[in-house]
């Protein structure tokens, strides 16, 4: 009988660390590859002074494997993380003190590494809905939607999450106005931020501001699946997670592994956003989540001189596109200098009076009626 990784994972777990938990549950089994009988892995310790303590371990695992039926050959390591806050360590190789500025030293929180193994689809406890805004490409204003939607629902009473996951750009921590760091009480839990009435987290609340992102795709894939599992969202009516754009591996993790409700794509009408928006609609029909409606971005201009209304974007183009789908267009939003500078302030136009704002109530209202939040 062929040996699998699942078989080896699980007989890891019988193996105890002397401060509680076991190598898999503390996220420690990296490289883990099976080849015919041959068995090959690495633990990681969080430090290399712990590493230093784990030898008896490292032989402990090494004797369980081999006892596993189909196992011939079994080759471990053991390595470590590198200290923290070295000059020029990057986010990959250390580790981030996740606590509020002036508070002292907070329990060390590891951010990304491979993601945990999951039996169910993973979703918040106390989240009712989450749903996924997304776009095929950049610049179509997806991030500023999320912001202000999600305030706009917040003022229609509803208990709102904002999830910033677009980890190599994260810009939810400028447009909602709280740039602090996330705090976690045990290095396990990380407690959220709250602003304009709403629940919000990104990765640019743990990392160090101006700090580039250098991770490859099972990164990421372990640091979504924290922002969803170790966040302490509470009970939330809605989460909004504000997806990257295009296709990649933070949109095919959540399509996998979470239960999200749904989704929304975000677009200009111009021709060359809808092409990517196409693959954005397929994209999420292949990954069997429904897609709850479209909405129309900078879809028109007033000019604040003569007052006279251009499209320079072009007008239609998603509603077209909507009506093709047989989904819902759920709003057609302005190109407004306004929600620029509210955004670049922290002060989303949706928290405020004026036309856009009322644009953005109008779409909340229009969830609100139709199910969607």
């Amino acid at each position: 009988m062929a040996v699998t990784r699942d078989t080896i994972l699980e007989a890891l777990t019988r193996l105890s660390l002397p401060d509680g938990g076991n190598p898999v549950s503390r996220d420690m089994i990296r490289a883990l590859s099976v080849d015919g009988g041959t068995v090959r892995f690495v633990i990681e310790a969080p430090s290399p002074e712990l590493a230093q303590q784990m030898t008896p371990l490292r032989e402990a695992a090494q004797q369980l494997v081999a006892q596993l039926p189909g196992v011939e050959n079994v080759s471990v390591v053991l390595t470590a993380h590198g200290p923290t806050g070295g000059q020029g360590q990057g986010p990959a190789q250390g580790r981030a003190a996740a606590g509020a500025a002036g508070q002292g030293a907070a329990p060390s929180l590891k951010i990304g590494g491979h993601p945990k193994p999951q039996t169910e689809p993973l979703k918040p406890a106390g989240v009712k809905s989450v749903i996924a805004i997304a776009s095929g490409k950049g610049g179509v204003g997806k991030s500023t939607v999320s912001s202000n939607l999600a305030v706009a629902l917040a003022r229609a009473g509803r208990r709102v999450g904002l999830l910033d996951a677009d980890i190599y750009g994260p810009s939810q921590p400028r447009m909602m106005g709280n740039a602090k760091r996330a705090a976690s009480p045990d290095g396990k839990i990380i407690e959220p931020l709250t602003a304009h009435g709403v629940t919000f987290m990104s990765i640019g609340s743990m990392m160090e501001e101006g700090k580039a992102v250098v991770w490859r795709g099972p990164m990421l894939m372990g640091a979504m699946q924290q922002l969803l599992g170790q966040v302490a969202w509470g009970e939330l009516d809605i989460l909004l997670i504000d997806l990257p754009p295009g296709t990649g591996d933070v949109q095919l993790t959540l399509g996998q592994r979470s239960a999200l409700s749904g989704a929304i794509v975000v677009s200009t009408p111009q021709d060359v956003a809808l092409l990517d928006a196409r693959k954005a609609i397929d994209m999420f029909h292949t990954l069997k989540v429904p897609v709850m409606g479209l909405i129309e971005n900078m879809s028109s201009f007033i000019c604040p001189h003569c007052g006279g209304e251009s499209h320079p974007f072009g007008h239609g183009g998603v509603a077209a596109e909507a009506e093709r789908l047989g989904a819902p267009l759920l709003a057609s939003l302005p190109l407004d200098l306004d929600t620029r500078l509210g955004g670049d302030a922290g002060q989303p136009i949706a928290s405020g009076d004026s036309p856009a704002a009322d644009a953005y109530a109008q779409l909340a209202d229009r969830m609100i009626q139709g199910g969607v939040a």
